[in-house]
C-alpha cells in the first residue's frame, strides 16, 4: 500500500499541495517506533473506526482503559486489552478476524495525536492490530484538556437509537468542540481528528451536517476517501459525563473557488449511550490554531 492513492492526490493535485504532502508523507511508516509504542502505552483511550461487512455502514467508537491497556507485542502489532460492549454500533465490524481497522490515540493534556492503519483480530482479552501504516499528527485544533478522573462505578445505560438527530443532540454537538470521523477505502479505514471553538459544526437540520475543512497537513487522506467513498462515521465525546454519540451516514466535500473546502454528512443512523466512557476531563483550552467559527 502506497502512501496515497489516487482520492487523495486527486484532492492535494487540485489544491497545488502535492509536493507539501510528499514532504509530510515520508513520515509514514509501517512499524512503531519506540517513541510511538511508548506514546500508546500512556493513554487511557483509543478511537477506532471500521466498516459493517458487506459494504454496510461506517462507525467511529472509542475504548478506554488503564494507561498500558494499548500496549505494542513488537514493531508491527499491539494489543488492546479491553473489549467492544455488545452494543457498541462497532462490535459486529470488530468480530471479524482480519478486518480492516483504523485508530488514533490523541492525549488532549499534551495536544498529541497518533494514527495506525491496519487489521485486527479478536482475542480472549480484547483485540490485536497488525499495522500497516503508522504516523503522527500535528497539534493544530486539538484542544488542550489538563487532566481526567476515572469514575469507575459509573452504569452505562443503554444505547438509544435514531434515524435522525433529536434536539438535545443537535444542541450538543453545536456546542462540541471536537470529533472523530472515520472513513474508508479500498486499501483500509482512516481515523481523523476534527476541532474548532464551539459552533465550528453547523446542525443544517435533523439529518445534516456542516463543518469547514480547516486547514491542516496536505495530506487530505479523509478527503480523498470521500472521494472514492462517501460513507463516513463520526463520534462526538463529551468530556464532562462520558456521554457517546455515534453517527453514520454519507459525507461529500465542496469546494469553493478559493480552494476553501466546507464538508457536508447527512445521517443515516445515530446511536447516544449516556456514560460510556468513565473518564472526566478537565474543561479545554481551545487551540490557538481554532479560526472564529462565525466568520
Amino acid at each position: 500500500m502506497g502512501v496515497y492513492h489516487a482520492g487523495s492526490r486527486a484532492v492535494q493535485d487540485r489544491l497545488g499541495v502535492r509536493d507539501q504532502a510528499d514532504h509530510v508523507g515520508r513520515s509514514m511508516g509501517d512499524t512503531l517506533k519506540p517513541v510511538a509504542a511508548a506514546f500508546l502505552e500512556l493513554q487511557p483511550m483509543l478511537v477506532l473506526g471500521a466498516a459493517d461487512r458487506d459494504g454496510g455502514g461506517v462507525w467511529a467508537s472509542v475504548l478506554t482503559g488503564e494507561p498500558g491497556f494499548v500496549h505494542a507485542l513488537d514493531p508491527r502489532r499491539i494489543a488492546v486489552d479491553v473489549g467492544v460492549a455488545v452494543t457498541d454500533p462497532l462490535a459486529p465490524a470488530l468480530a471479524v478476524e482480519g478486518a480492516r481497522v483504523g485508530t488514533i490515540a490523541l492525549d488532549p493534556r499534551t495536544r498529541r495525536r497518533m494514527r495506525l492503519v491496519g487489521r485486527s483480530w479478536p482475542t480472549p482479552r480484547g483485540l490485536a492490530i497488525e499495522a500497516e501504516r503508522v504516523f503522527s499528527n500535528c497539534p493544530r485544533h486539538l484542544q488542550k484538556r489538563e487532566s481526567y478522573e476515572w469514575v469507575a462505578d459509573r452504569i452505562p445505560e443503554e444505547p438509544r437509537r435514531g434515524t435522525e438527530l433529536t434536539c438535545s443532540q443537535q444542541e450538543f454537538i453545536a456546542a462540541a468542540d471536537t470529533f472523530l470521523l472515520a472513513t474508508v477505502h479500498a486499501d483500509g479505514v482512516d481515523v481523523s481528528h476534527r476541532g474548532g471553538n464551539p459552533g465550528f459544526v453547523r446542525v443544517e437540520s435533523p439529518r445534516e451536517l456542516a463543518w469547514r475543512d480547516y486547514p491542516g497537513n496536505s495530506m487530505f487522506l479523509t478527503l480523498g476517501n470521500l472521494l472514492g467513498d462517501p460513507r463516513a462515521g463520526v463520534l462526538f465525546l463529551d468530556w464532562t459525563t462520558g456521554t457517546t454519540l455515534h453517527l453514520t451516514g454519507e459525507a461529500r466535500t465542496e469546494f469553493a473557488a478559493d480552494g476553501e473546502r466546507t464538508v457536508r454528512f447527512t445521517v443515516t443512523e445515530a446511536v447516544r449511550t449516556p456514560a460510556a466512557v468513565p473518564l472526566r476531563w478537565s474543561p479545554p483550552e481551545y487551540s490557538p490554531a481554532n479560526p472564529d467559527p462565525t466568520r
